[in-house]
């Protein structure tokens, strides 16, 4: 195909679904060591690090694999279509774009579409998945890149925190109240809008949480019969399969999409974190 779709690596999609795109990885730091995400260190070494209290720092992609890789796409006149990690939440969007407009400078019929998705994770990837129905369709990368800046909208992320300790790190809640709600056992639940992590809800257990996780779920999307559900859990499978089975039992998915929260993000969100992903109806396809 002269279509190719690129993505990076904050963006969790199942092992026999990544071959199908070019992926950019962002960069993982431990001890001040670099490393590419998925190249040189994968998602499970990373985890582990964690579980050990060695927590890595995060770096954007690259410029030079962004002018790399346009550079070799753009030299065998392909048509290009980057759907990025929230511009929000990272550089790499904006980077991206730069190193394009550098691209074009030495292949001005390059024909790339950058998208900011607002999202990550598996939201990130059940809008990856819609575009490679759309390029099935034979659509031109420009007239996907427009409806994909439609259906982003339409994406739902609910996930929680296993405590608020990294909510606390992340500046987004005081010490002493971190404290506090740990010993109450209190466990966040944040949603994603407008591509930023906002705080919404907060649930005393995991029980709590999961229930009012499943009453958000019929509060904000229809058609759930008829949608892919998007499940990320950071090293707590056993969660994610429990959730799986309540949703399939309450709505009736027509699947699921289930993954390990990417290093991109589980660096910052802590073992233990769970989200659900899907869009507030099906999207259309052409």
């Amino acid at each position: 195909m002269n279509k190719v779709i690129i993505i990076d690596s904050a963006c969790d999609l199942p092992e026999d679904m990544i071959e199908n795109y070019r992926v950019l990885p962002f960069r993982i730091i431990i001890n001040e060591q670099e490393y590419k995400d998925g190249k040189d260190i994968n998602i499970n070494q990373v985890y582990k690090r964690i579980r050990n209290k060695n927590y890595p720092k995060t770096a954007q992609v690259s410029p030079i694999d962004f002018r790399n890789t346009f550079t070799e796409l753009a030299k065998n006149k392909k048509d290009c279509l980057y759907i990025a990690f929230s511009a929000a939440m990272s550089g790499s969007y904006q980077t991206a774009k730069l190193m394009a407009q550098e691209v074009k400078t030495e292949y001005p019929d390059f024909n790339i579409e950058i998208v900011d998705s607002k999202a990550g994770s598996t939201a990130l990837g059940l809008l990856v998945n819609y575009a490679s129905k759309l390029l099935e369709q034979n659509l031109s990368v420009n007239k996907i890149a427009e409806l994909l800046r439609q259906e982003r909208n339409n994406l739902v992320h609910l996930f929680s925190l296993d405590n608020l300790s990294t909510l606390q790190k992340g500046g987004r809640l005081s010490k002493g109240k971190a404290f506090i709600g740990n010993l109450l056992n209190i466990k966040p639940i944040l949603e994603v809008i407008n591509g930023e992590i906002v705080l919404t809800k907060k649930a005393r257990g995991k029980q709590k949480m999961i229930n009012k996780i499943i009453k958000e779920i019929a509060k904000k999307g229809q058609q759930l019969d008829q949608q892919i559900i998007g499940i990320s859990h950071a090293d707590d499978k056993e969660l994610a399969l429990e959730l799986r089975d309540i949703i399939k039992k309450k709505y009736n998915p027509e699947g699921f999409m289930i993954n390990l929260i990417s290093p991109v993000l589980g660096a910052h969100l802590g073992i233990g974190g769970i989200g659900v992903f899907f869009f507030t109806k099906s999207p259309k396809l052409i």
